[in-house]
């Protein structure tokens, strides 16, 4: 077996990552070599390289590591890779006709909540979110699934940090309140948005997680309150619960 300080070091740095993208809390750079077992100077000097290059980044105001924006477009773009794109894109595509809306799946990145692929729904009468388009933590169905999905001590650390703006007339601009409704998030398992985006606008979610139970993404669908209920909405759950566990199943899927 070759020895830790026998590898070489685009090996090692892709363990740092490892790491990092499987702690679900920021690590200081002590805790992750504690994992490798590597010379504490070079762990040091490949952590301080991965942040200067984008890829992991220090939590505000502390001495530990978190995924930064290059780290969250390689996930996103590994995401898409043909053939998993493929047959995500068909699950989406399945719900869609299933619940007759706009199907989306979305993942959380340091903007807000991004909508990394969708099917439109057929009717004329929609709400237009594209691709790419990012949208708020706190008062969409995928923001408070994602949200929901954390542990609650870390679920409260993110909220008082969030900027509670009021997008809608319904839009929850407590933190105290919004840590109530994740909890209950948390144990029903699936997010509402109650108009609380975009007024007119109602939406469920639910998350899609990994072998071990973590969140990987959101699937949600969404539709004017002229033709979605929230009893409408629950009907659906099913469909999206469903729709999750096969996404899960694909996109743990080895080349």
């Amino acid at each position: 077996m070759i020895g830790p300080d026998k590898i070489p070091t685009s090996l090692r740095t892709l363990r740092i990552l490892e790491v990092i993208a499987a702690s679900e809390t920021a690590l200081t750079p002590t805790e992750i070599n504690a994992r490798l077992g590597l010379p504490k100077q070079t762990a040091h000097r490949l952590c301080t390289r991965l942040v200067a290059e984008g890829f992991i980044a220090y939590v505000p105001g502390g001495k530990r590591l978190r995924p930064a924006r290059r780290l969250r477009a390689l996930a996103a773009g590994l995401m898409s890779a043909s053939q998993v794109h493929i047959a995500r894109h068909q699950v989406l595509e399945d719900v869609a006709r299933q619940v007759g809306e706009t199907v989306n799946f979305v993942v959380p990145e340091e903007h807000g909540m991004s909508y990394l692929d969708r099917v439109e729904t057929g009717w004329a009468f929609r709400v237009q979110l594209p691709i790419g388009t990012h949208v708020p933590f706190h008062c969409t169905a995928s923001g408070k699934t994602w949200l929901a999905s954390l542990p609650r001590e870390r679920r409260a650390k993110v909220v008082s940090a969030l900027r509670l703006d009021r997008l809608s007339a319904n839009t929850i601009t407590s933190a105290s309140r919004l840590l109530e409704e994740l909890e209950q998030i948390a144990a029903q398992g699936h997010g509402i948005d109650n108009e609380e985006f975009v007024d007119g606008m109602v939406a469920i979610a639910v998350p899609v997680v990994d072998a071990d139970g973590r969140f990987l993404a959101a699937l949600a669908f969404h539709g004017p309150c002229m033709r979605l209920t929230l009893d409408k909405l629950l009907d659906g759950k099913p469909v999206l619960l469903e729709a999750a566990r096969r996404l899960s199943a694909i996109m743990m899927m080895d080349d």
